[in-house]
């Protein structure tokens, strides 16, 4: 018969709700869903191919009216601008945290938030404020 152990140190784990199941105080779910993000090439070209941008310091946000009842992102960052894969994702961590607490006041657009400069030194206080300034600048239909 094996013994069970227990240790002191052992600490109970905490139940926390998933992304998916996150409401704000307004009620609005706020969400990263499959359906707030664009999957296929096709849905980044016809973005690309609509020719409508915002630049900022950092990030080019490139819309798109889609038609639909929400906001649909995708994020491309280029090899070429952020060396370090841990960089990369930062940077795309950034971006989808901005728009999953923005999505209920953006107007229905597919968006494609694009690295535009080098962010070797930019702080994630500079690139969340140029990425918030560039969705609060996005043409309301």
């Amino acid at each position: 018969m094996a013994a069970v152990r227990s240790s002191a140190h052992a600490v109970p784990r905490v139940v926390t709700a998933s992304p998916s199941e996150v409401v704000s105080p307004t009620g609005a779910d706020q969400g990263f869903r499959s359906a707030h993000r664009l999957h296929k090439t096709d849905e980044y070209s016809s973005v690309f191919a609509f020719r409508r941008a915002l630049r900022g310091r950092f990030y080019i946000v490139h819309y798109r009216p889609n038609g639909l009842d929400t906001a649909r992102l995708g994020v491309v960052v280029a090899k070429k601008l952020a060396k370090r894969a841990n960089v990369r994702n930062l940077v795309k961590r950034i971006a989808r945290e901005i728009f999953r607490r923005q999505r209920a006041e953006l107007p229905a657009m597919d968006l494609v938030v694009r690295l535009n400069a080098p962010v070797a030194k930019a702080t994630r206080a500079e690139l969340n404020l140029d990425l918030l300034s560039l969705l609060q600048r996005l043409p309301r239909q």
